[in-house]
């Protein structure tokens, strides 16, 4: 609730924070590591929770969602964290909303061939949005 968000891909000062997520090339849960950027990283949802069926690979989104999406749910409807509820609410948001951000974020097309028309309202593409143009003279990712 109080922690300081800083945006950096220096490793000096990300070797500094309590934790990292979607930069730093590193998945360690253990260091509050969550990245999934390096090669040999190739984990979805059924690999990390035998228990849950879906097979796409994660995007750093997912990898927080994994870790503490019942912990979160739990919290925020007060019910207890290994009960029905947050159990049934935890699938049906994977299913519906997380695992699209994994699957757009790792490159995964919904369909194959070629698609019939343009998805451009999308999470990814709202996000898109937010970041400056590939030929934009200001990069500064913090203004806007």
């Amino acid at each position: 609730q109080d922690a300081e968000v800083l945006r950096t891909r220096d490793p000096q000062r990300l070797a500094q924070c309590e934790v990292v997520v979607d930069v730093g090339g590193e998945y360690d849960p253990e260091r509050h590591r969550y990245d999934h950027h390096q090669r040999s990283f190739t984990h979805s949802m059924r690999s990390l929770r035998p228990d849950k069926p879906w097979s796409t690979k994660l995007s750093s989104a997912g990898l927080i969602y994994c870790h503490f999406g019942s912990q979160i749910l739990a919290e925020l409807l007060g019910q207890p964290e290994d009960g029905p509820v947050v159990a049934a609410l935890y699938d049906h948001l994977y299913e519906n909303f997380v695992e699209e951000i994994d699957a757009i974020d790792n490159g995964i097309a919904q369909a194959e061939g070629e698609p019939r028309y343009a998805l451009s309202s999308t999470l990814s593409a709202r996000v898109g949005r937010l970041n400056p143009r590939w030929n934009d003279p200001d990069q500064d990712t913090e203004v806007g």
